[in-house]
């Protein structure tokens, strides 16, 4: 029921980016006129004195004209060079922003030598004493002394309240940021002596807001893969169970998806992303609450994928959902950027704490 105020601010942009248009023209007009009298008024005065030299003698009309023929000529390159000028002032607010993005250097400093990983991959992951601050937020601590291994085919899920660490834990080990103490070491070397490329290479990460581009199902599933054949890509599709649904659309896997995936419900945007993982077969695997946002169905439908893709590779799941976990090999308890408990659900649950507390407001929750 806002529409009235979004149109009244609508307006409001488009009035002051028009008042801001007209200014510019009525300033590139002024320099244009300023210019044009300036030059011409000029050639008038050296018209004039010029006559009044072939009145006395002391220039030929020859000579008058051949100076005038110059002077036209320096008053119109004059007169388009106010223009131009006009169109360096745009720019120059333009190139300004492009200067400092171009200036902009990324935090994540990429290794001179970069060691490479083993091939094949294990899979395996070593945190050790991992501390974190993010930028924006220097006086809270989101990861303290954090200590993790994670075995090659093991799948270790991540619980906790918000703000415990769980995400900050995948976003360094993407190497999107780089810890303030600690390493984190892939198949037993630091990631801060991989190339970042070669480190996600390894890393197949499947997230709770799910990225679709504006292509086709094809070439969404493709982005996890870009030399994947067709019979690959139709392999993994059905792996994640998403073939049926993409074949009932209107052209099958040519057809376009929209803008973030307009035209495909949470679960089926949900099973592109597993499709895409699949393809990708790395031997790491991120699950970021990727069944958070599906009705029953379709999370089992999801689940049954997740369960596949997770077989044989080292998987790392966020949850809030302790119906999600329960078949991993081990739950990691994390509050306030440490590791509080370690165990499986029967485990955690008869040592009470905080997983205790976290299942029975679960439980009471859905029974409500």
């Amino acid at each position: 029921t806002l529409e009235s105020l979004q149109a009244e601010r609508f307006s409001n942009s488009v009035a002051s980016s028009f008042a801001t248009a007209v200014q510019r023209v009525r300033m590139r007009a002024l320099v244009t006129a300023l210019a044009v009298m300036v030059v011409f008024g000029a050639i008038v005065v050296g018209l004039w004195s010029g006559a009044q030299l072939v009145l006395d003698g002391n220039m030929s009309v020859g000579e008058l004209g051949q100076f005038l023929l110059y002077a036209i000529f320096v008053a119109g390159a004059a007169a388009s060079l106010s223009e131009v000028w006009g169109e360096v002032q745009r720019a120059a607010g333009a190139t300004e922003r492009l200067m400092e993005l171009l200036a902009a250097r990324s935090s994540i400093v990429v290794p001179g030598n970069p060691v490479p990983l083993p091939d094949p991959g294990e899979g395996r992951i070593d945190i050790q004493g991992l501390s974190f601050h993010y930028p924006t937020r220097p006086e809270i601590a989101a990861l303290s002394v954090l200590n993790l291994r994670v075995n090659p085919g093991e799948t270790v899920a991540l619980v906790g309240p918000s703000g415990a660490g769980k995400s900050t834990v995948f976003q360094l080990l993407l190497r999107f940021y780089d810890p303030d103490s600690g390493h984190i070491l892939v198949d037993d070397v630091d990631i801060r002596d991989i190339h970042p490329n070669e480190l996600r290479r390894r890393i197949g990460i499947v997230p709770q807001e799910t990225v679709i581009f504006g292509e086709s199902a094809f070439e969404n599933i493709r982005y996890g893969h870009t030399d994947a054949d067709e019979v690959a890509i139709h392999a993994a599709a059905r792996a994640a169970a998403a073939d049926d649904f993409i074949e009932r659309l209107p052209q099958s896997y040519q057809t376009f998806l929209g803008e973030h995936g307009a035209l495909l419900s949470g679960g089926q945007r949900q099973r592109i992303a597993l499709a895409r993982a699949i393809l990708k077969d790395p031997p790491i695997m991120l699950l970021d609450e990727a069944t958070s946002s599906l009705d029953a169905e379709s999370e089992r439908v999801v689940q049954l994928a997740l369960d596949r893709l997770t077989q044989d590779r080292t998987t790392l799941v966020i949850a809030h959902r302790l119906a999600t976990v329960l078949k991993a090999d081990r739950i990691i308890v994390m509050d306030k950027g440490r590791v509080v408990a370690s165990g499986t659900h029967e485990v955690l649950l008869r040592e009470g704490g905080l997983y205790a507390r976290l299942a029975e407001l679960q439980l009471q929750t859905d029974t409500v």
